[in-house]
């Protein structure tokens, strides 16, 4: 117990001393009554990897409260360090451990984020830019989005990795099965095999959202660790006759802990009273469970499931909670050795689910159904990609890294039998989005539809994956986005 207390100071005393001699880190803190009544330029809900380095941004030219439901992760060795990666997913508790499980209703167990860095501080590290058919998609401008990923990839050391002998063996079983061709090391995200980033370095240690806070104006970056927010508050005036026009003035929240009650408020500044339009804004960056549970705890969702839960209407907006989507995975173990286990295979495409709220406690997690595999189109994908891994199996090199042939003499399994793989063993890859889509909840711009001063800004905007893995994709938003938003305040 000692050495471990030693060793969290001493991890806390190498980063606060890192950033001291290099940049100032933004004040942080769990005091609510801190932050209770200030007002502030612009307020981000969630500090997690998009919302992180939109605060950053927007702290060039405005003051910004980030705040986060969970805790730091600084001073953490089960965050910080790759040699212990894993240990954070196993030590989950229901308010304070940096991840929160859940459980579908489709039955398959999942983790959502709770710490500063939201899933970047949990994750396996893998770097990997978005497609460009999913840029051209979403409308993004194709320069703007390769400035902020290097914005990012610049401050977070972002590299290529010291491969292992087992991910050696992998490469070359992928190739040997036919997946090609090779790309080598490579950022973008393309077709065949190829070695992506980390954002671990080369000493092992993790690289994260929440260093990025550093990179804007640290003096104007307050952070309230801790506290949830249970609902934004709106404004409501009366224009053009009957109009009811809604702008959002600020949020409600409590501490995260699971016995407090008491609430709090923070405001967003007005800045010229007579022009809503140069308000600031609420952003809601709570991931794909967090941010479409906001919106229904403040009254915006359809208006039936409101109802249920007596929440009063704000906006019958019956998008909230639509469009929920996971990749899936299917697992094969190479060898009944727990240490020779085959990475995880692409991803397959996912059925539409939805979220909906379990109760009004904005520290539960919602209800959310994803639907793996329930249409034949998943299924025969899973088949001819579970297929794929079969081959992998039996290549020579996994053969040869094995010492075994016992996989290579096997015959391949039926159809019938991939099918009934692909339903038994279905897990998740922990890369759900949707919830808020553009188009559904927020337009192009990320605001919400017909209200003001509110806006998404994260992977719950996401019609699909934006490709092999959604962290790079989420950094450059927040980075795109908040520059996006400077832009046109000028």
């Amino acid at each position: 117990m000692v050495m471990g207390f030693s060793l969290h100071l001493l991890l806390l005393f190498v980063h606060l001393a890192i950033c001291s001699s290099e940049q100032t880190f933004p004040y942080m803190t769990s005091n609510v009554e801190e932050v209770a009544g200030r007002s502030f330029d612009y307020i981000v809900v969630g500090g997690g990897t998009a919302g992180c380095p939109l605060a950053a941004t927007l702290s060039e030219k405005f003051s910004v409260l980030l705040v986060e439901r969970g805790g730091s992760p600084y001073g953490d060795p089960f965050i910080l360090e790759s040699k212990y990666y894993g240990f954070s997913l196993l030590q989950t508790d229901e308010y304070t451990s940096p991840a929160q499980s859940f459980v579908s209703k489709d039955g398959v167990s999942n983790l959502r984020g709770r710490v500063l860095g939201g899933s970047s501080a949990l994750n396996g590290g893998f770097y990997s830019r978005a497609s460009k058919d999913f840029v051209k998609k979403v409308g993004w401008d194709n320069k703007g989005v390769r400035d902020a990923y290097e914005w990012v990839e610049s401050r977070l050391s972002i590299s290529k990795p010291d491969l292992t002998p087992w991910s050696n063996v992998v490469a070359t079983s992928f190739l040997e099965a036919g997946i090609c061709p090779y790309n080598g090391f490579s950022l973008e995200h393309i077709q065949g095999t190829k070695i992506g980033a980390s954002s671990y370095d080369n000493q092992g240690r993790r690289h994260l959202s929440a260093d990025l806070l550093p990179a804007g104006n640290p003096s104007k970056i307050t952070v309230l660790l801790n506290a949830t927010v249970n609902k934004v508050i709106f404004y409501r005036t009366r224009k053009h006759g009957t109009t009811d026009e809604k702008i959002a003035r600020g949020i409600r929240f409590i501490k995260s802990d699971g016995s407090s009650k008491q609430n709090y408020e923070a405001y967003v500044n007005q800045l010229q009273p007579d022009n809503s339009g140069s308000w600031g804004d609420v952003i809601l960056t709570a991931g794909a469970l967090g941010s479409p549970q906001i919106l229904l705890l403040s009254g915006i969702g359809p208006q039936e499931q409101l109802n249920n839960f007596e929440i009063p209407l704000v906006l019958d907006l019956k998008g909230v909670g639509e469009g929920m989507q996971d990749n899936a995975a299917i697992g094969i173990l190479a060898n009944f050795n727990p240490e020779y286990r085959t990475p995880q295979p692409p991803k397959v495409v996912d059925s539409v689910g939805k979220l909906e709220l379990n109760s009004t406690d904005p520290r539960a997690n919602p209800s959310v159904t994803f639907n793996y595999l329930s249409s034949e189109k998943d299924l025969a994908q899973c088949v001819t990609l579970t297929q794929l891994l079969e081959l992998t199996l039996r290549s020579k090199s996994i053969a040869s890294f094995l010492g075994s042939n016992e996989h290579r003499n096997k015959p391949m399994p039926t159809q019938d039998e991939l099918r009934k793989l692909c339903k038994t063993t279905v897990r998740t890859f922990y890369h759900y989005h949707g919830g808020c889509t553009m188009g559904s909840v927020v337009d192009k711009n990320y605001r919400v539809y017909g209200v003001k001063g509110l806006r998404v800004i994260d992977g719950s905007t996401f019609l699909e994956s934006p490709g092999t893995n959604p962290m790079a994709t989420l950094l450059m938003l927040g980075r795109y986005q908040g520059l996006k938003i400077l832009k046109d305040r000028k």
